[in-house]
């Protein structure tokens, strides 16, 4: 069985406090992309000759850091505890969505290894129990869940739906190759300043797209573009080939533009210095 786990965007993105648990509360609206890596699990008879209860194998972008950690692994862990019984699980995993880029790839694919392993192994978990076992993974993870533009406070796990219809824009996402470390992103961040909380972020979301410009902040802009001044300047090159809205997304480093023409978007050319997607909801 094979599935597609896809990218995500942050329209908005602000951090409210800071909890006694070591985390921040945030509130975001979480869209998703058609940006996507590709996912396979096979399971028991058609493993064979198998030494490990579970084997990931990853092609594509490389993912830094221990496989031991890797997202898909830890998934499976959780299903394992769960249901000690399952059969050998062999996974393929090929990485398209930029790792440390705010796209939650890593989350997505953790989501859709539950929701993979859900299906492969006829497990019957409810969409609550997916919920509670995808939040143990990370806090973006419980979007990928249920995958369609959600309301997001608390850690990001607190979701509630909202209607945001960009179905007539064409979105870039620009790569500029620069990782940012999201405990970095967090402990940069200053004071928490009460008087930039208003308007609610969906207040903001239903009026025209032009008008987020000035009004829908991603809090992490601020400190990551004083460290990267060159994300900043995608950001503005993305307003000069036409964007009606363009921002950073999640702690970084993608920023994205929301176009209403996708003739503009042809001007947009990927460089030795970043890489650009262009992509339509639909497609």
């Amino acid at each position: 069985m094979v599935l597609f786990p896809n990218c995500k965007i942050n329209l908005g993105l602000r951090v409210t406090g800071k909890r006694a648990d070591g985390y921040h509360d945030i509130e975001t609206i979480f869209y998703p992309l058609p940006l996507y890596d590709a996912l396979e699990a096979t399971t028991s008879s058609l493993v064979k000759e198998t030494t490990s209860p579970f084997d990931l194998t990853i092609t594509g972008i490389p993912i830094p850091g221990d496989t031991a950690n890797n997202l898909c692994r830890k998934a499976w862990e959780i299903i394992k505890e769960a249901f000690p019984a399952i059969a050998p699980v062999r996974m393929y995993l090929h990485k398209a969505i930029p790792t440390g880029a705010g796209l939650g790839g890593g989350s997505s694919d953790g989501a859709h290894t539950l929701l993979l392993l859900n299906e492969e192994l006829q497990l019957n978990l409810s969409t609550e129990k997916l919920l509670e076992y995808a939040l143990r993974l990370g806090s973006d993870c419980p979007f990928f869940i249920l995958n369609k533009p959600c309301f997001a406070t608390g850690r990001g796990e607190k979701m509630e739906d909202i209607e945001v219809n960009l179905s007539g824009y064409y979105f870039v996402v620009i790569h500029p190759g620069i990782h940012v470390d999201t405990g970095e992103a967090f402990k940069s961040l200053d004071k928490i300043d009460d008087a930039k909380r208003a308007p609610s972020l969906k207040n903001i979301i239903s009026q025209p797209v032009p008008t987020w410009r000035d009004k829908l902040v991603n809090d992490f802009e601020e400190p990551v573009f004083k460290k990267h001044p060159g994300i900043k300047n995608i950001r503005q090159l993305l307003y000069d080939s036409g964007a009606e809205y363009a921002a950073m997304t999640g702690t970084g480093s993608s920023v994205f533009g929301i176009f209403h023409n996708s003739k503009k978007t042809g001007n947009l050319k990927t460089s030795d210095k970043y890489r650009i997607y262009t992509l339509n909801q639909h497609t």
